[in-house]
């Protein structure tokens, strides 16, 4: 099969395509064709070795050291089920599936080895590039959200642009908040059709420079930590911090919240429910073959990413 494969870290030019030996599903596992993947930001940040402050040396040391020791990249993926390992009585061949690898990654492939426990099936009606479009920032927002999003409740999303900010926005609204977005003033008519009520453009107003009247703050950017990211809360306000340096994933506790966060199959099945259900939109600003990988990747490291960006094996 053909892989992207990362043998040291670096820019863009280090991920290539290449054969490698087709993946042999284990006890427990099944062997996915996949239709769809997407190059998301941890990609990005795993393939250049850039972690958030405090991360470097725990990161090389649980990713390795000159290079990452899986090499093929990517967690997301939808696909059909093409083979299937001792012990799997749940999923058969010839299903459309999709699911989160986590920390196997191998999802930047023809084909990828995955954990049975760890699939949904895509509902009748959702493509495949859709279903892997809403898995890597969908399911971030729908845990972090899910339990302090209520109707009436006020909710910042820093980032709304972005694979985890789009969802969260969209997350929010179909929760029955009010939604201010952050974002850059070229996207603000896409955060509005999401579900955004107030769109705050980043060039014009700092985020640190809102008031302190929001019942929910939602970081997808990095630039807030835990001290001002408070400061914008509402009395009994939550901070959640979807991309934190080392001492706030620490000492995140209380009204501050941070990652890791789980990749869990029931916030997969939510997503893709409400996809069918014409209640929740993919956002992918450009679909790739997984021959343009290093394509992908600038994309990525520009930081000009919209949505999701999608890779077709």
């Amino acid at each position: 099969m053909k892989a992207a494969v990362v043998e040291r870290y670096g820019p863009p030019e280090v991920v290539s395509v290449r054969d490698v030996p087709d993946p042999v599903a284990g006890k427990g596992q099944v062997v996915v064709r996949v239709r769809a993947t997407t190059v998301n930001s941890g990609d990005a940040r795993i393939r250049g070795c850039r972690f958030p402050p405090g991360f470097a040396l725990p990161g090389r040391l649980a990713l390795g050291w000159g290079g990452p020791r899986r090499s093929v990249l990517g967690v997301v993926h939808s696909g059909v089920v093409e083979s299937v390992g001792p012990g799997v009585t749940r999923v058969s061949v010839g299903d459309e599936v999709a699911g989160m690898t986590g920390a196997a990654m191998g999802a930047h492939a023809e084909l990828a080895a995955v954990r049975a426990d760890r699939l949904v099936p895509v509902p009748a009606g959702v493509a495949l590039t859709d279903a892997a479009a809403v898995l890597f920032g969908g399911s971030t927002a729908r845990h972090v959200l899910r339990d302090v999003v209520k109707p009436g409740r006020r909710v910042l999303v820093n980032g709304a642009s972005g694979a985890v900010g789009s969802a969260a926005v969209q997350v929010a609204h179909h929760a029955g908040a009010h939604v201010t977005a952050v974002c850059s003033g070229r996207n603000a008519d896409l955060v509005r059709s999401l579900g955004a009520d107030e769109v705050v453009d980043h060039a014009r107003t700092s985020v640190r420079d809102l008031p302190a009247a929001y019942d929910v703050v939602l970081d997808a950017v990095g630039n807030l930590d835990r001290r001002s990211g408070r400061r914008l809360l509402a009395t009994s306000g939550v901070l959640v911090l979807a991309v934190a340096g080392l001492a706030d994933t620490v000492l995140a506790r209380g009204a501050v919240r941070a990652g890791p966060w789980p990749e869990d199959p029931v916030d997969f099945a939510w997503l893709l429910d409400r996809l069918a259900a014409g209640e929740l939109r993919p956002v992918v600003s450009r679909t790739l073959p997984l021959s343009e990988i290093v394509e992908a990747h600038r994309i990525v490291d520009s930081g000009r990413k919209v949505g999701n960006l999608v890779l077709t094996p």
